[in-house]
């Protein structure tokens, strides 16, 4: 991990610090970049949230070997883990001798070698969306293309793309509205009602995350329109100031809808025991961004894999340091 994070910091100089702790204090406001929106206070607010949860140690009991296989949305998963959509490394990460193209390739084949599954981008340039398809369909269909919400041709015309790539699910990061790199670029995106999210549900066979949910308000509208599942997040800080952490809405959420919807949840995770502090606090699966955005650029396959197994065993101990015997069945009593 040590040389992955060396060569990453070389190649993504000017884009990305890779710092020993990445929490968005040094890059906060640079976006275009790996930064939190504005003062970067909802960057912040994800760790922070996240750090302020603690866990209650228990080592008397049986579990040795705890079980960490799930099942998403109709996909087997070696743990509740999936690469999230970051897409853009000429402008977000530097790049290097990194291209788009190697850069998704390295996120969608590395997260399949390890029983996971990586999502793609979506954005302005079209090699954004283009090489995160054409990782998907070199992968057998093994991958999740995420859609931003743009005028309805232009959606549509991306969905369809995105059902050739044989990938059984995608999403729409409704997250993305606002955000200031596409609007720059002449190509804003807008948030959707819930007769706009039906619409979308019921014209295609694949399975429907909504990402961007922040409030139980979003998380209701998002079951009413069908949708099979919903990520909370808030865009890993990048599309507006001053919000809370991802932690912090979780419980209320998950309270409301967990028991209809499969809820994943990214920001702030940055260990095994974070994935496991999440499914605590009532998610069913996480999303990483960042870190596997840093390790595919650093060490590209190799990178995300190394990291994968990192986070696997960082899960497992921290399962067997709460007496945790099943990620499926992770109560909520592990926390103070």
């Amino acid at each position: 991990m040590q040389e992955i994070r060396k060569s990453a910091r070389e190649k993504m100089k000017g884009y990305c610090r890779v710092c020993p702790v990445c929490n968005g204090k040094a890059c906060a406001g640079e976006v275009p970049g790996m930064g939190g929106l504005g003062t970067g206070s909802a960057f912040h607010a994800n760790m922070e949230a996240l750090d302020s949860v603690r866990f209650n140690m228990k080592l008397v009991h049986g579990v040795k070997a705890p079980v960490t296989e799930t099942e998403l949305l109709g996909l087997s998963l070696s743990m509740p883990l999936m690469a999230a959509p970051i897409g853009g490394v000429s402008f977000n990460m530097g790049g290097g001798d990194v291209s788009e193209e190697a850069y998704i390739d390295a996120i969608v084949s590395g997260c399949q070698n390890k029983g996971l599954i990586g999502c793609t981008g979506d954005g302005v340039p079209e090699v954004i969306h283009a090489s995160g398809y054409s990782a998907i369909k070199k992968a057998g269909g093994h991958g999740i293309p995420f859609i931003k919400p743009w005028e309805e041709k232009e959606f549509y015309e991306k969905l369809e793309k995105a059902e050739a790539t044989g990938a059984s699910v995608f999403g729409v990061d409704i997250d993305a509205a606002g955000l200031v790199t596409l609007a720059k670029m002449g190509r804003p995106v807008t948030p959707m009602t819930v007769k706009d999210i039906a619409k979308v549900v019921k014209s295609t066979p694949m399975k429907f995350i909504l990402k961007g949910v922040m409030t139980v308000h979003d998380a209701l509208c998002a079951k009413e329109a069908g949708a099979d599942a919903i990520v909370v997040s808030n865009h890993g800080g990048r599309v507006l100031d001053s919000t809370p952490g991802t932690a912090e809405v979780l419980p209320e959420i998950a309270e409301a809808v967990g028991g209809e919807m499969t809820i994943l949840v990214d920001g702030g995770i940055r260990s095994g025991g974070d994935i496991l502090k999440m499914l605590a606090l009532g998610a069913h699966g996480v999303m990483i961004g960042r870190p596997f955005a840093i390790a595919a650029v650093g060490g590209l396959q190799q990178g995300v894999e190394t990291t994968i197994e990192t986070l696997k065993t960082q899960l497992i101990q921290a399962m067997v340091l709460t007496g945790t015997d099943n990620v499926n069945r992770v109560e909520s009593g592990i926390l103070r």
